[in-house]
């Protein structure tokens, strides 16, 4: 993806736009990693802020520390925003933490050629080779392995059965022009149709990404990135179709002020039966429960509808996982860790603690969830596969795409000036 010291520059541009200098560095990324009287001590940076994840993975933590008395684990964990604009800093600072989260594309693209992480294709060759193929995908770079999968998963719409009874709705919509339908009874029926984290612009961009998968289709998406051109006609009409759903105003009360997992926010407001819908991960169970009260049996699950004259499938779907990589001169220690996170028992037990998708295909008859169950079979049947856009692209464009879709939903952006804001960053980025 170009100069190692372009990419460099990027990331140091990059910083100083999120107004974070060195002196707001100091405490952060490997700081307190190395090695002291005979114990090496390894931090570990992840986004894994709620529980039953954020507890589960302290205790594999110690776990480890039990099984390797000379090491041990300091762990980071930031909400994604946080963590991203964090990444984005210490990654300017040319100094990345030993393990940290990744979701592979474009962002771990520019990090490698900055020079910034750590090789594991031959260290984790004789155990990775046994992990999921599609999960280890978004990590692999020029045929380089650069990043080790925990979870792998596909965004789509988290409903309420019992709300969609209360309107009249007998079964999930598989068009948008019934998705529209539906909100429109939802509203009728007094029920607020999604949440939506207005404050987090990554859960918007779910929307537009997604309709650009369904009008342009999924190929347009990349070649758009490699023209440096997002003014297609099937780009502006998925900003329109997300129009469409905005001018339903079908999100909660105050929704341009929620986050995502706070006790007032989007998955809160699913979890407390306040609203029907959420389009989200497969980890959205989990944080509704744990950010409120979770709705059990009445909880469903079904795929983004497709668009009615559009150029994608129904079956082409978008997501990614979460994964761990190294920096360059991680010690070797990290690489154990990576090694003890990836095995059939660590994995199994994330299955049923924290209900992430098997990443080790020994692990499967650990899920039980139906709903995951039935996340688990769409990737399997799905003919198409985007990885999230924010991460997919080079940082400045993703975030471009984040920034730009969250102007539209808030009011202050047309369709056309989404697409066309993109592009300006995109050739910027030449």
């Amino acid at each position: 993806m170009g100069d190692p010291a372009l990419s460099r520059r990027g990331f140091l541009a990059a910083g100083a736009a999120v107004g974070l200098g060195m002196t707001a560095l100091s405490g952060c990324g490997g700081s307190d990693s190395g090695t002291s009287g005979g114990t090496t001590t390894v931090e570990w940076w992840n986004i894994s802020t709620t529980n039953p994840a954020k507890g589960v993975w302290a205790a594999l933590a110690k776990k480890f520390e039990a099984q390797n008395p000379k090491v041990k684990i300091k762990i980071v964990q930031l909400e994604n925003d946080a963590y991203k604009t964090k990444m984005t800093a210490l990654t300017a600072s040319g100094k990345l933490p030993d393990i940290f989260h990744t979701w592979g594309g474009g962002v771990l693209q520019q990090q490698v050629d900055a020079g910034l992480v750590k090789d594991l294709t031959d260290p984790t060759k004789s155990w990775a080779d046994g992990l999921l193929p599609v999960a280890k995908q978004p990590y692999i770079l020029d045929n380089k392995t650069y990043g080790i999968p925990f979870d792998i998963g596909m965004v789509g719409f988290w409903y309420n059965k019992a709300l969609f009874k209360k309107a009249g709705i007998s079964t999930p919509p598989t068009t948008w022009s019934g998705f529209l339908d539906a909100v429109r009874k939802l509203k009728a029926a007094g029920v607020t149709p999604l949440a939506l984290a207005g404050k987090e612009s990554w859960t918007g961009m779910y929307y537009w990404a997604y309709l650009a998968m369904r009008t342009a289709g999924i190929d347009a998406l990349k070649k758009a990135d490699d023209d440096k051109d997002f003014t297609g006609a099937g780009f502006v009409e998925a900003g329109q179709h997300l129009k469409d759903l905005v001018d339903l105003q079908p999100f909660q009360k105050g929704f341009l002020g929620a986050a995502y997992s706070t006790p007032t926010g989007q998955a809160a407001t699913v979890g407390n039966a306040k609203a029907a819908m959420e389009l989200m991960g497969q980890w959205a169970p989990n944080v509704e429960a744990d950010a409120g009260k979770g709705i059990g049996a009445d909880l469903g699950f079904f795929p983004f509808p497709a668009v009615e004259g559009g150029k994608g499938a129904l079956t082409e779907v978008f997501g990614g996982g979460g994964g761990h990589a190294l920096r360059a001169d991680a010690p070797q220690a990290a690489l154990d860790f990576l090694k003890f996170f990836a095995s059939e028992t660590t994995d199994a037990e994330l299955v049923k603690k924290t209900a992430v998708l098997p990443v080790v295909p020994a692990a499967e008859s650990a899920l039980s969830d139906a709903n995951l169950k039935l996340v688990q079979a769409q990737l399997k049947a799905a003919t198409g596969f985007q990885l999230y856009l924010d991460q997919a692209y080079a940082p400045a464009v993703g975030q471009q795409v984040n920034d730009s879709v969250a102007s539209l939903i808030a009011g202050s952006k047309s369709p056309q000036d989404v697409a066309q804001a993109i592009t300006k960053t995109a050739k910027e980025e030449q």
